[in-house]
């Protein structure tokens, strides 16, 4: 039996949706909208405004009011602490409501956004609430060899950067927001966020929220639309002093060209190829599930997921046969259903984009132990798939496929593994199964990633940075690093007169 809608959610979607521009609910200027639709039946599910570049010049006109002349640059930190601390309050007053647009908008199981995307939202702005207070400075002792006997005064100052575009993915709506406005907001700087096309309803009630929280108008301003008109817009704007992306690295290529203009500063996180390691001596009733769910959890819509499985030669067979299995146990179904352990991917393009990444490996020779094609004919459903007899150039092991689809391979040694792991052009993450430490330890010395797990995959934390090596991006997300990307560091020298 399908979950039944709360009456506010109901109510959310069967209202068409505004941009928020400067504390108002406004229609595009263009006056037109769009349609999200379900991805478990293809259906229209809500109408959003779209907007476009004109907008995106109302939104940074007025972002830069509120940053410029408005109470948020006068406030205390430790006001904006509270607000922040507000926002993850509200979310999780509201966990249902979110849990059930998300599951809606983006396909996902309910219960995985109860239990996963709409906690680590609101822990993610509290996190970062705490650190409003604690954007610090230091002094700094001169010795100025061409001014012998001068003393000074130095010491350096971290002030937010302005106006911030910030572009958002589709795999996890809400927790992105997250990871993107926290950092932005603590600094004290403004945002135009920017959802993506086929995800944008949690974002609009998030935005909402954040009002209710007390934010002053125009610090958030909220921008659905097209990559390629609103999208684009954002990140070429002369008035944006930063642009911050997650997605692709086909589309984190075209925004660093597009930031060129006034070289505004760029943070990316992209895409990945994530290398998960089983060694001889891992933990079976560890290993195989962990590696199934670094694959297949999030219907393999992660950035970071363990796309290459690497097994020991002498534990191949049955690590791999123990992940098709549970591949072959996945309940498929809309997201709503409380048995469904796997919903949809999230729209028309991605499933076929996944389906054929199936068609490639399978002309080319790789071999389906089990899954590989659609699921069902209603919705944009695909079967978890693993896959071995693969090639290194083949696509499906060099590309990202974005979708629940494993490549097993089999290793012998160490160094060979080091060397498999880092043949790729990605280094988001990685997973080691192991008993041994040492060797633990090693290997991830030797990979070049931005995360690696040992003995588990998937842990994330406000506190724990996340980003990528090589072309998985630039900068961090979440924990104190990510304030870095947030602020410029000011320098001030005064002579003392002795």
């Amino acid at each position: 039996m399908t979950v039944a809608l709360e009456k506010s959610v109901e109510d959310f979607v069967t209202t068409p949706r505004k941009l928020l521009i400067d504390g108002q609910w406004v229609e595009a200027a263009s006056g037109k909208s769009f349609a999200t639709l379900n991805p478990a039946t293809g259906e229209t599910l809500a109408h959003i405004a779209e907007a476009d570049a004109e907008d995106v010049d109302r939104a940074v006109r007025a972002a830069r009011r509120a940053f410029e002349q408005g109470p948020w640059s006068r406030m205390s930190a430790s006001e904006r602490g509270r607000i922040i601390w507000r926002i993850g309050d509200l979310i999780e007053a509201h966990a249902e409501e979110l849990a059930q647009l998300e599951s809606l908008d983006n396909g996902k199981p309910l219960a995985i956004a109860r239990a996963a995307d709409i906690p680590l939202a609101a822990d993610l702005f509290r996190y970062m609430a705490g650190w409003a207070t604690k954007i610090e400075g230091n002094t700094i002792s001169l010795s100025v060899p061409y001014m012998p006997g001068a003393g000074f005064h130095a010491y350096t100052l971290r002030e937010p950067i302005g106006v911030i575009g910030q572009i958002i993915p589709w795999n996890f709506p809400l927790l992105m927001a997250a990871w993107k406005l926290g950092p932005a907001l603590a600094t004290g700087n403004v945002v135009i966020l920017k959802p993506a096309e086929q995800t944008p309803l949690s974002a609009l009630r998030l935005a909402e929220l954040i009002a209710e929280a007390g934010m002053p108008d125009g610090v958030v301003n909220v921008l659905p639309g097209y990559g390629e008109t609103a999208g684009a817009a954002l990140a070429a704007h002369d008035g944006v002093d930063k642009i911050a992306f997650t997605g692709s690295t086909e589309v984190g290529k075209l925004i660093v060209h597009a930031a060129a203009g006034n070289l505004k500063k760029v943070t990316l996180e992209l895409g990945g190829k994530s290398p998960n390691i089983v060694f001889e001596d891992a933990d079976p009733e560890i290993a195989i599930p962990g590696a199934a769910n670094a694959i297949f959890f999030n219907h393999g819509q992660c950035c970071v997921a363990g796309s290459r499985l690497f097994v020991h030669q002498s534990r191949f067979d049955e690590v791999v046969d123990g992940v098709a299995a549970i591949a072959r146990d996945i309940k498929l179904g809309s997201g709503l259903e409380p048995d469904t352990q796997m919903g949809p991917l999230v729209s028309d393009e991605q499933l076929r984009r996944v389906t054929g990444y199936l068609d490639s490996g399978r002309s080319e020779g790789a071999r389906m132990v089990t899954g590989g094609g659609r699921h069902g004919e209603r919705g944009y459903f695909v079967q978890p798939t693993v896959l071995t007899d693969t090639r290194p150039d083949m696509k499906v092991v060099r590309e990202e496929i974005f979708g629940p689809v494993v490549v097993a391979s089999a290793f012998s040694d160490l160094d060979e593994i080091a060397r498999q792991a880092n043949d790729t052009p990605y280094g988001l993450g990685a997973g080691i199964w192991t008993r041994d430490i040492s060797k633990a330890h090693a290997l991830a010395g030797k990979i070049r990633a931005g995360t690696v797990w040992i003995n588990c995959y998937n842990v994330f934390d406000a506190a724990l940075p996340f980003g990528g090596y090589k072309q998985s991006g630039w900068g961090r997300e979440m924990g104190h690093q990510a304030l870095e990307a947030y602020t410029e560091v000011k320098a001030v020298c005064a002579q003392l007169q002795t």
